[in-house]
């Protein structure tokens, strides 16, 4: 069963809301949800364009409050 997660990247520049991103999905299993909320808005382009390359799922991505979100489902080799 898929279970969802959250990662705090708030007030961090970039290039560790990506660095933390990476990190974070690695201890994750296929189909498990991860939500990045960020500050730095680099982080709408580039969480999805390292999921594009690292074959994971953007679901949503847009602002709540102030606060930057992307929400991306793990999908591994299968």
């Amino acid at each position: 069963m898929a279970m969802e997660y959250q990662l705090d990247a708030r007030r961090l520049l970039c290039p560790l809301p990506v660095i933390r991103t990476q990190n974070r999905v690695r201890e994750l299993d296929d189909g498990d949800l991860l939500e990045v909320l960020a500050t730095d808005p680099g982080v709408l382009n580039d969480v999805p364009a390292w999921c594009r390359i690292n074959g994971h799922n953007v679901l949503e991505t847009g602002t709540r409050e102030g606060i930057i979100f992307v929400r991306l489902q793990i999908v591994r080799d299968r």
